[in-house]
């Protein structure tokens, strides 16, 4: 859902979505890339065809719509559209499933960080999530 989220802010903004530009997004997406030249070798395994310079547009592109961060690391933003019906599923252990509209996110993310002291009256612009490490992933 987030992919084609994007790549319809890129429609919007008057932009074609070429192959190109889905193969940079799928690097984006599965690696944790800390620099343009390390998107670029990585999408340049798959497609020989692709340039430097179309990496560092599609980066741009990426930053313009709000879809990355480039503070440390390239990392997707997620904005959730309040219409939308089901931005997260949670699973229990027991087998429960929980599906949270993003008002409902948003609430329980609000609650949760005033629980925890991170806010008072804010209320939340955008959560930028962050994929853990290799090292720190369980499976």
């Amino acid at each position: 859902m987030q992919k084609e989220q994007i790549f319809q802010k890129l429609r919007e903004k008057g932009c074609r979505v070429t192959k190109q530009r889905q193969r940079l997004l799928d690097v984006i997406l599965q690696e944790e890339c800390a620099s343009c030249k390390e998107i670029y070798y990585k999408a340049k395994e798959e497609d020989i065809k692709i340039g430097m310079a179309t990496v560092y547009r599609m980066v741009s592109l990426l930053e313009e719509i709000g879809a990355i961060s480039r503070k440390n690391m390239y990392r997707l933003a997620f904005y959730m559209d309040e219409n939308q019906d089901t931005v997260c599923v949670v699973e229990l252990d027991d087998h429960t499933i929980c599906r949270l509209s993003a008002q409902k996110w948003n609430q329980v993310m609000r609650e949760g960080l005033k629980v925890c002291g991170y806010i008072g009256r804010q209320q939340i612009v955008r959560i930028v999530m962050e994929a853990p490490l290799a090292a720190d992933r369980a499976y």
